[in-house]
């Protein structure tokens, strides 16, 4: 009997329709594999899934607190029409929350902070240089947000302020140029609005052809075009396509000094790159207005869908490294799964045990040691098809079982919908989340064995473990941990800076999160320079 998920949309003005993901009325659980796989590894019971915990379905109430002077209040809603002006305590923590675990973790404990005084909702670039300068001169702190999955915790405003929503006006398109493959979009514009204009560019633009943006992280269905840019994301298509800052051309931006507009040139011999310094600062410089990307024919009959399996890490890792340096090109989606991934992948979709499974298991291909590595071609077809066959000789060559393309299709049928899971998984006590590095392939190997051999020292914490985003030179590591959550009653809340040690160091935030909400674990250095080491909670 499948536990008592949560189906029902959280009510308006909780904190639950706040860090709920994705869409309020939609929801995805875990299967009966997953969740099998999920109670063996981390000690769970029936009764553990008896029910759900409720937290963070309090409506979240209005609170006095205001440090802007009710002059500059006044003459923040002059600019932007008091419509467009909200200082409800729901609409200032909704602005200053992203999807990371921390924010989570704080939503689901009720706690409100870090949350700026004023939200604004610009309509134009004239109104945004207006809230700029006005915060300029008073000293006020000025925040941006777009579609809210931030997961840094880069939307949390420590010093009040005030924070600005890019997505409900800056969303319209400036200029499609098909004649230099380009399209000038103002940064609030969400992922799907903006792919959708551009397959159908015959009937929205008068082009002689479809197109594709070809950027598509996990968020894709809830993130808007600047964030792409401003976070300096990797989109799911990245080996083919290029991330986020390979995309952009030209920026436009507004800043405490004056406004700068780059130009759109494919490249030029001058430097240092003004356009490379704004990728990725995350609104640190100026507020991004407009931007200028490259856009791509769109051919989705091209498209190849292909998968092996290998006997070891190592031979997936080697396998990958030599597709990736053949000079015929990348796979648009790419994807080495570790052997713990890959086994319950294979639970998941219930091929444990069966005929296709036990085919590889004759083969030399035994769960806890097996990787699977799958992908797609696109593009233009005859390129799509070369590669395609180029990819699977490689394969072959490198010892690996060819699978057909019905695992990526598999795969790929739940991308953008797996993210709901961590909901439903969060409310029966099941914490979930990612870490990220990049890594040359020479040292692969020894960043995922370091990794694991640290992190199974913890009981009860499933470690699954991929690479997605591929180049020449070298690959990524997502890490992904599953474990028992802690209460949250007696956890200390996370805050940006409160603590020296573990905010300023190099190891991603979402480290922590294995330590479910207990912060901050004690971290020590290590022999590496500025490289500190999670020791526990």
């Amino acid at each position: 009997m499948a536990p008592p998920w949560v189906e029902k949309a959280p009510q308006p003005g909780t904190f639950r329709s706040i860090f709920k993901w994705g869409a309020k009325d939609r929801f995805k659980h875990p299967n009966p594999g997953f969740l099998r796989v999920i109670a063996d590894a981390l000690g769970l019971t029936k009764a553990d899934f008896k029910a759900p915990s409720r937290l963070g379905d309090a409506v979240i109430e209005n609170r006095a607190a205001f440090r802007l002077s009710s002059e500059d209040a006044a003459a923040f809603s002059a600019i932007v029409g008091p419509d467009n002006c909200f200082s409800d305590t729901y609409a200032r923590l909704a602005a200053a929350t992203g999807k990371s675990m921390e924010d989570i973790l704080n939503l689901r404990a009720g706690r409100i902070e870090n949350i700026p005084d004023l939200v604004l909702h610009p309509r134009n670039r004239g109104e945004i240089e207006a809230i700029v300068r006005l915060c300029h001169d008073k000293g006020i702190p000025l925040h941006v947000t777009g579609g809210g999955s931030s997961v840094t915790q880069g939307l949390a405003c420590p010093r009040g302020g005030v924070s600005l929503v890019m997505t409900t006006h800056m969303n319209r398109v400036l200029e499609f140029n098909e004649t230099n493959q380009t399209i000038t979009v103002e940064p609030g514009l969400m992922g799907p609005a903006y792919e959708e204009l551009l397959n159908r560019a015959p009937e929205t633009f008068k082009a002689d052809r479809r197109y594709t943006g070809g950027h598509f992280p996990q968020s894709f269905e809830f993130s808007s075009v600047g964030g792409w840019v401003v976070t300096l994301g990797s989109g799911q298509a990245s080996s083919y396509y290029g991330d986020a800052g390979d995309l952009v051309l030209a920026q436009d931006y507004v800043t405490p000094t004056g406004s700068f507009k780059t130009l759109d040139f494919p490249a030029t011999a001058t430097g240092p790159k003004v356009n490379d310094i704004m990728k990725g600062s995350e609104g640190c410089f100026g507020v991004l207005t407009a931007l200028t990307l490259k856009i791509f024919p769109y051919f989705p009959d091209a498209v190849r869908p292909f998968a092996f399996m290998f006997r070891s890490f190592g031979e997936a890792v080697t396998a990958a490294r030599r597709i990736s340096q053949t000079g015929s090109g990348l796979p648009a989606v790419f994807r080495i799964s570790d052997p713990e991934e890959t086994d319950i992948a294979m639970k998941m979709y219930g091929l444990e045990g069966s005929l296709p499974d036990r085919f590889m298991r004759l083969r030399g291909l035994s769960p806890g040691s097996r990787c699977i590595v799958m992908g797609r071609t696109e593009g233009e077809p005859s390129f799509s098809k070369n590669l395609f066959r180029r990819v699977k000789k490689t394969g072959k060559e490198n010892k690996g079982l060819y699978l057909t393309g019905y695992p990526m299709k598999k795969w790929q049928a739940g991308r953008f919908s797996d993210p709901y899971m961590r909901d439903a998984l969060n409310d029966f006590g099941v914490l979930i989340d990612t870490l990220e590095a990049g890594v040359t392939w020479d040292h692969v190997e020894d960043l995922y064995q370091g990794v694991r051999a640290h992190v199974k020292q913890t009981p009860g914490v499933i470690l699954m473990s991929h690479a997605s985003h591929f180049y020449p030179q070298g690959t990524n590591l997502y890490f992904i941990f599953i474990t028992k959550m802690m209460g949250l009653a007696n956890s200390r809340p996370f805050r940006p800076g409160s603590s020296k040690k573990s905010w300023n160091t190099t190891v991603p935030s979402a480290t922590t999160t294995a330590w479910a909400g207990c912060w901050p674990p004690s971290w020590k250095p290590t022999s590496a320079k500025n490289r500190w080491m999670c020791s526990g909670p």
